[in-house]
């Protein structure tokens, strides 16, 4: 492959194998990795917001590696828009659900009546289900809106 100054870096990046292969291999680990940070945050450190910037990232990565058309046809604009709407209305939903069950907004106990600390724990394991989803969309939507543009 020859490098000039004319050659875009995007396709110089494309042609290149090693990063390719790599990125292809990297892409599902990372998106591992922020499933396990977003079920395993309630007993130890992570939780919704870390998955969902690691779930973007792992995204990210794909798109600097195969292009950006080849996330937005994984993931079109619309869907971006759907999961962060999506995502909030679970947070929210949440404490709907315990209002119309007698607590407070987010008062989880009230979720399961005859046992609070299960209520608690799928209060919390939803909440944070549904900051992941919407920080992951938002991100996404910022790297569309960035890398989107044309230079002028």
């Amino acid at each position: 492959m020859s490098e000039t100054p004319a050659t875009p870096i995007k396709m110089r990046v494309r042609e290149t194998i090693v990063l390719r292969v790599i990125g292809k291999a990297l892409v599902p680990i990372i998106l591992l990795f922020a499933l396990y940070v977003q079920f395993h945050g309630d007993y130890g450190p992570g939780g919704g917001f870390q998955a969902g910037v690691i779930f973007a990232a792992g995204l990210i990565l794909h798109a600097l590696v195969f292009g950006l058309d080849a996330l937005r046809r994984a993931i079109p604009p619309i869907v971006v828009e759907i999961g962060i709407a999506l995502g909030a209305l679970l947070y929210a939903g949440v404490g709907v659900v315990s209002m119309f069950k007698g607590g407070e907004f987010l008062h989880y106990g009230v979720l399961d009546a005859h046992h609070p600390a299960h209520g608690q724990h799928l209060g919390i394991l939803i909440v944070e289900l549904g900051v992941g989803i919407t920080v992951t969309f938002v991100m996404v939507a910022i790297f569309y809106a960035f890398a989107g543009r044309s230079r002028q």
